[in-house]
């Protein structure tokens, strides 16, 4: 499926309208043919057609995709369908008329030798139809005989009212790309390809994919007879029997998908990913720009991305756009020794790469302040929780599980490293921000989701909200709450205060409620006492509503509900500095006076 897929999106890319952006052509070459012999099916000449226009002071034939042309020392060797007019039509220019004779019966030689799916091509019937009646008078009455026969210009055939040459056909393209170089080297089905033809026994290397050997490594590869099997012990490729052709236009569209400039890629700790379509698209680029590191002199590129996607979305767009046969893919790959391993691999239609994105930053969205990012790059999230917001701390393969696990679905859970590393450094740095509690809510609604698929529990657990969520009854919530609150009262108590109870027991209370909440909630009655008294019922009020579900603090939290807690406090924290409209009076909006 992967090799496939790299295999159709090389075809798509050698024909592409830029040439900046035009692969090379495997067995193919960009050839200059000045003249044209046009014919009809039945072999007869309709015109021979100079090409060639006006450049300068010069004249220059058209460019044509033709077959590979051999190498010619002094030799008799005849391309396939194009050469010099000696070749294609037998007529002597340098008063050589044996090797003339020679030259031309090896021009027709390599038409027969063609397998029969080309041989019966209605183009290579006319083309050996023509040269076997060859009318020597009717080409000498043509205007550009003279000028051809003087240079001996190179000459190709194409059938009147056809677009193509007759060496462009299909079926002459598939020939020409798999026929053996050797006579005895053996033919096989193509895994990729499903046609038979010669089998790439080393494939080029991979470049570009980080942590791998620098000289390259390998996809498909065997190096020991404990990976051959059924006797293929000469010839390592026919393990994994793999064109030359579709091997070289797998590895060619590899190697440009991660070359270091490409606009399709982006590396995520040890995951290098590519991303591409199998046609043209607008949006083709969009999950790089939106997962990868924005560029310094642009860092609101991946936002801009994000809106532009779901944007079409909601305007439908994205569906007038998503053809039925056009997929999107993504690969991950990460080194292995020698060779590459595929971290994840996933093909999604338009409109379903889109619902993913959408529910990946719908899983993040939080409250916010005036200076946190709508749409955070992976990598911010990233650098949050890692041990000292340092890029070099990030754990390697955490970046590539979160974009599997974006791509698999909604109802796939993110790995739990994510979830532990953004709830031990809020712990550690006793500083629950805006990415880490991000991470944490997106961690623990998908849990939660999946958790709903697979279990019989009637009243599942509710998925927590971007904003303060009153009626969430979860105790490590609530007690995420209470600790906000009760910060809140030092702080008002106390103004000016250079540290809160949030530097000294966040992380105790997060992980061991019963030790300091009790002495917490002691404390609190002394600052109480110099509120005012509508302001102290209030804020009883408030820890009241807080505790009614809350039966008892335990000893110990497990690291879920530690995120759980994280995302009280956030919300709670929040819900202090967020200014209420005016007819409204939730219970944690202050008092006026």
């Amino acid at each position: 499926m992967i090799l496939q897929a790299l295999n159709d999106y090389y075809r798509r890319k050698c024909d592409d309208p830029d040439p900046a952006q035009r692969l090379p052509a495997f067995g193919l070459e960009q050839k200059e043919i000045p003249f044209l012999l046009e014919i009809t099916s039945e072999g007869e000449l309709i015109q021979l057609r100079d090409t060639r226009t006006l450049s300068g002071k010069k004249k220059v034939g058209q460019i044509f995709r033709v077959p590979q042309g051999i190498k010619k020392t002094s030799g008799v060797a005849a391309n396939l369908l194009w050469d010099t007019l000696e070749y294609v039509l037998g007529v002597d220019t340098k008063g050589k008329p044996e090797r003339t004779a020679e030259q031309h019966a090896a021009f027709v030689a390599r038409l027969e030798a063609l397998p029969p799916s080309a041989r019966d091509d209605v183009g290579i019937q006319a083309v050996l139809s023509f040269l076997r009646h060859l009318d020597r008078p009717a080409l000498e009455a043509q205007p550009a005989w003279a000028q051809a026969l003087e240079a001996n210009a190179v000459m190709s055939f194409r059938l009147h009212g056809d677009g193509d040459l007759v060496c462009q056909r299909p079926a002459v393209m598939k020939a020409a790309l798999n026929v053996p170089t050797n006579a005895d080297e053996p033919l096989a089905m193509c895994l990729v390809t499903g046609e038979a033809a010669p089998v790439q026994r080393l494939h080029a290397s991979i470049k570009g994919v980080w942590g791998a050997q620098s000289s390259g490594a390998n996809i498909v590869s065997f190096n020991a007879r404990a990976f051959e099997s059924y006797g293929k012990t000469e010839r390592q490729g026919e393990n994994a029997p793999v064109s030359q052709a579709a091997a070289f236009a797998y590895t060619t569209a590899l190697n440009h998908l991660l070359h270091k400039d490409s606009g399709q890629r982006i590396q995520v700790g040890d995951a290098s990913t590519v991303f591409w379509a199998d046609k043209d698209s607008e949006f083709e680029s969009a999950a790089a720009n939106i997962f990868g590191e924005p560029p310094k002199d642009d860092p609101d590129r991946g936002a801009h991305a994000v809106q532009a996607l779901l944007s079409a979305m909601q305007t439908g767009k994205v569906g007038a756009l998503d053809d039925d046969d056009n997929y999107f893919h993504m690969l991950g790959l990460a080194p292995n020794a020698a060779r590459i391993s595929v971290r994840f691999y996933h093909r999604l239609k338009l409109h379903e790469m889109g619902e993913r994105i959408r529910d990946y930053f719908k899983d993040l969205e939080l409250i916010r302040g005036p200076h946190d990012p709508q749409y955070p790059s992976l990598f911010k999230l990233l650098a949050a929780v890692a041990v000292q917001n340092k890029a070099d701390n990030i754990p390697p393969n955490l970046g590539g599980s979160i974009i599997d696990a974006v791509f698999a679905g909604p109802d796939v859970p993110y790995p739990s490293l994510w979830l532990n590393t953004a709830v031990s450094r809020s712990r550690a740095e006793q500083t629950p921000n805006y990415l880490r509690v991000a991470a944490i809510k997106a961690c623990l609604n998908r849990q939660i989701r999946r958790t709903s698929l697979t279990s019989s529990n009637p009243l599942p657990e509710k998925e927590f909200l971007p904003m303060l969520d009153l009626s969430n009854p979860n105790a490590a919530y609530r007690m995420g709450r209470l600790f906000a609150a009760l910060e809140k009262i030092q702080e008002e108590s106390s103004p000016g205060l250079n540290a809160t109870i949030r530097d000294r027991y966040y992380g105790a209370a997060s992980s061991t409620p019963v030790a300091v909440f009790t002495t917490l909630l002691r404390l609190k009655n002394s600052h109480l006492k110099k509120f005012s008294v509508g302001r102290s019922l209030w804020f009883e009020k408030l820890i009241g509503e807080i505790l009614e579900t809350v039966t008892d603090f335990p000893k110990h939290l497990p690291l879920p509900d530690q995120g759980r807690f994280a995302l009280g406090y956030y919300h709670q924290r929040q819900d202090f500095f967020t200014k209420k409209p005016t007819n409204s009076t939730p219970i944690t909006e202050s008092n006026p006076s």
